[in-house]
């Protein structure tokens, strides 16, 4: 968990649309994983789809990394909210 002064807290909502994409998007968590202090995961198989909350702290441009490159992925959505703090 990151403790330096440029560190910001967000909640990063994915919505998994593509089964075949599921495996990119754990290997790029886990590559994240130093900043990641919560994750949710809640299946939806009735509709095909997962939904994933991140909880992060960490610099603002490693949130944004991250997140473009989720973005990146086939039948990934991905939505981003900062604390203000």
């Amino acid at each position: 968990m990151s403790e330096t002064n440029d560190s910001r807290l967000a909640v990063v909502a994915i919505v998994v649309e593509e089964p075949d994409s599921v495996s990119a998007l754990n290997e790029l968590l886990h590559q994240h994983s130093a900043h990641i202090i919560g994750r949710m995961g809640i299946p939806c198989p009735a509709r095909g789809v997962s939904l994933i909350s991140i909880a992060m702290d960490a610099p603002g441009d490693a949130i944004s990394a991250l997140t473009g490159k989720l973005g990146r992925l086939k039948g990934v959505s991905v939505k981003t909210a900062y604390s203000k703090a």
